[in-house]
């Protein structure tokens, strides 16, 4: 089926760019929290980081299923070749993008607004990608999880700042019901509720996650069911 033109094609696109940026910008603040010497503050945002790094794949993996790589014991050598030569052909084609078009046309702009420290940066960048491109060449149902992983990723936050502020981190508890017992993807915050089960997975809803067959994994990042740990959630006050 040809999603090219489809609004979830889009929407694909867009989450992975802003996964893919959420990645690097908290990374850069684990770097500034480090400096800052809040070593606990820069851990949560590395592991946050690499958590939206399993997202991003998992879109990445939607947009373009023809590279995704199951049994690789079972690809011929042609196949193996046509889908890491798939991968040079993006690589080239985004790299050819940044110094044909994008770092000039940044440059120019820059220019244009007498920012000549700015324009020679761009410059500069044009050119390494213009290397990138040519060495890449001569080498020739997950929206819905994502909902209650990001607000998770949200309350850490919250607690964090008002850690930061002097106050106190909200009290949390894991359910001791195993019909309603949630757990949590270590690798990147998945939450499986037993009352609606994993059903592309084969999960029925109902299901205690006692109950699962030990081969199940995590539908976003691929992560072994013995990944995850018991969800504690925010207790009302």
């Amino acid at each position: 089926m040809d999603l090219s033109n489809s609004t979830t094609a889009k929407n694909l696109e867009d989450a992975f760019g802003g996964e893919s940026m959420a990645n690097r910008k908290y990374l850069f603040f684990a770097d500034v929290a480090k400096q800052l010497g809040f070593k606990d503050l820069a851990k949560l945002f590395k592991e946050t980081a690499a958590q939206e790094t399993e997202h991003a794949f998992a879109h990445f993996r939607l947009m373009h299923p023809e590279l995704v790589v199951g049994d690789v014991d079972s690809l011929s050598d042609e196949e193996k070749k046509a889908i890491a030569g798939k991968c040079l052909e993006l690589a080239i084609a985004g790299e050819t993008y940044e110094y044909q078009t994008m770092y000039p046309g940044f440059a120019a702009a820059a220019r244009e607004d007498r920012d000549s420290d700015a324009a020679a940066e761009f410059d500069a960048q044009g050119e390494e990608s213009k290397e990138h491109a040519a060495i890449f060449r001569k080498a020739a149902h997950n929206f819905g999880l994502l909902t209650s992983i990001e607000e998770h990723h949200a309350r850490q936050y919250t607690d964090a700042l008002n850690t930061l502020g002097g106050g106190s981190p909200q009290a949390k508890a894991a359910g001791d019901d195993p019909a309603t017992q949630k757990w949590i993807c270590k690798q990147c915050s998945m939450i499986y509720d037993p009352v609606t089960g994993d059903p592309d997975s084969g999960i029925a809803p109902g299901t205690p996650f006692a109950e699962i067959p030990d081969d199940w994994s995590c539908p976003i990042c691929g992560a072994q069911k013995k990944t995850f740990i018991p969800y504690a959630e925010p207790v009302a006050a």
